[in-house]
């Protein structure tokens, strides 16, 4: 028997985990039951931090812990999944395929940044998504500094006023007046549609999120959008011309295209609609977990966020149900009722809040040590050893914020 999972990303490396240690539980060999994880690489990148410094040092690599807890690693891209042959086909760096054949199969691939067709945002446009796109923005950013002085220069546009959005713009004051001098005349925008900054946060955090604003001399532009870039600037929907050498977009994330290949709904971010232990509808042998699922967190009729507060408890459950259905076992299903947001303001400020009504719980610095805690800690891969893997996967299933 063989669980194949596809993603290494916190939701994937759960996954793993989770069918690691149900298999330990149940005095269940290596042998009898592998597990093999597919990804371009053996590392977790720690997405939640890209929008900080060093963005090429947030990567966690895995292949201790892989070794530590019997979970086999394939190197390469799944190019096609054919779930009624039961087997996906990987494309290796070289372009060499393989195929490879599963009884389960935990899609955990993960999501991409959506950039809309707006012209000249793909020629002209940065974003903080993905690891190649952090990196490439910290060098433009670094590479600003051996230009002369201008407006343009100085100046960052920031598409999107939601949570990404909100923590790369608080980040960029300090980060570019590191870069350019503590002198330098900087301009941060926001530029969004919506009415207000952080629109699914809803009202209570508002007021301390403005205020966080403008002590940072952070700009909006609100009811309105980006209506196109050139190599010199941007210009709004309202005819507004914003001169800059840096738009970064951060509005919108879609699921993985792998999940068109399966015969399943999708919702309107391309997730496919579980079941409720995470099984994709009319396709027993995949559990799709992570961003790539719609999986309803409660009875209240909410549902995972594309965070990673959810991914790993989604990956957690959908891993051990792979692992659960092949050793006859009962699968459980998915719950996760606690749900907060701690969101980063800076260099020395954050707000935390709890439940899908976001009220705040702590702000300031005490908040912001949290969101340290929280970002350098708790959501990094466990450490080698067997046992504390295994325990870190039961944490997960049931840690209360």
């Amino acid at each position: 028997m063989n669980i194949v999972i596809i993603g290494s990303g916190f939701a994937g490396l759960m996954a793993a985990l989770g069918a690691s240690r149900l298999r330990h539980e149940k005095g269940v060999s290596p042998d009898e039951l592998a597990i093999t994880v597919v990804s371009p690489a053996p590392e977790t990148v720690i997405r939640p931090r890209l929008y900080e410094r060093n963005p090429e040092q947030m990567v966690a690599p895995l292949t201790e812990l892989f070794a530590a807890t019997d979970i086999n690693y394939h190197q390469g891209s799944v190019e096609t999944i054919d779930s009624v042959a039961s087997a996906i086909t990987v494309v290796a760096a070289d372009g060499t395929s393989a195929t490879l054949a599963y009884d389960r199969l935990v899609l955990a691939a993960g999501s991409d940044g959506f950039t809309p067709p707006i012209p000249g945002l793909a020629e002209f446009g940065f974003a903080a998504t993905q690891m190649a796109e952090a990196v490439a923005l910290d060098r433009h950013l670094h590479a600003l500094a051996q230009k002369p002085a201008s407006t343009a220069r100085n100046t960052v546009v920031v598409g999107g006023a939601g949570f990404t959005g909100l923590e790369v713009a608080t980040e960029l004051p300090g980060r570019l007046r590191e870069i350019m001098g503590e002198d330098a005349d900087i301009r941060v925008i926001i530029v969004d549609r919506s009415e207000h900054v952080a629109p699914a946060m809803g009202t209570d955090p508002r007021p301390f999120i403005e205020e966080r604003l403008r002590t940072l001399g952070v700009e909006t532009r609100l009811n309105v959008g980006i209506g196109a870039l050139d190599e010199n600037g941007v210009t709004l929907g309202n005819g507004e011309r914003i001169e800059t050498a840096t738009v970064i977009w951060s509005a919108g994330m879609r699921a993985s295209p792998l999940t068109a290949q399966l015969p399943a709904e999708r919702d309107n971010l391309g997730r496919v609609i579980v079941e409720r232990d995470l099984r994709v509808p009319g396709r027993s042998q995949i559990f799709a977990t992570g961003d790539t699922a719609k999986a309803r967190t409660d009875t209240a009729g909410n549902y995972a966020a594309m965070s990673c507060q959810h991914a790993r408890r989604l990956g957690a459950f959908a891993g051990h149900n792979a692992a659960a259905d092949l050793l006859g076992e009962p699968t459980l299903p998915y719950d996760q009722p606690v749900y907060v947001t701690c969101l980063d303001l800076g260099p020395d400020n954050a707000i935390f809040t709890r439940g899908w009504d976001s009220k705040v719980e702590i702000t300031g610095a005490q908040a912001k040590a949290v969101k340290k805690e929280i970002n350098e800690v708790w959501i990094y891969p466990p450490n080698a050893e067997r046992t504390a893997a295994y325990e870190h996967v039961l944490a997960a299933r049931t840690i209360d914020f």
